[in-house]
């Protein structure tokens, strides 16, 4: 297996052990779904070319102008963690912040690739394979 992929069902358990399953309204489901898109699983994924000159960091692509400091541009720094530390494969705080970021008005929204890929989708058979 590659280096760094968390594999989809260990990540479901993984947030399903952290209280992910339901947490604001949105399904275990939604979440895992909204991992695979932004970053394939890949717990050290990295992105530098945003328009506004940000980046996003780690598993769930956090933004660098609002949820994580970098050291290279001003940051709002919701999450108050560098935003290195979200390129590792403990994920406890990228789940940690990602629980920040759904507390804020655009809720799963502020996920582009969820808006594309699980928003409104049927996605009940969608761990069914993992025999959570």
């Amino acid at each position: 297996k590659r280096q760094h992929i968390i594999p989809k069902c260990e990540l479901a358990r993984k947030l399903k052990a952290a209280g992910m399953d339901g947490f604001h309204g949105y399904s275990l489901e939604n979440w895992v779904c909204m991992a695979e898109h932004e970053s394939n699983f890949n717990t050290r994924a990295f992105n530098g070319k945003n328009a506004n000159g940000s980046s996003d960091y780690g598993i769930f692509q956090l933004n660098s102008k609002w949820w994580c400091k970098n050291n290279s541009q001003p940051s709002a720094n919701g999450c108050n963690t560098m935003c290195s530390k979200f390129l590792d494969d403990d994920i406890s705080d990228d789940i940690a912040c990602a629980k920040r970021v759904v507390k804020d008005p655009n809720e799963m929204s502020a996920w582009v690739a969820w808006v594309k890929h699980c928003k409104g989708k049927d996605l009940s058979r969608y761990l069914a394979s993992c025999n959570l």
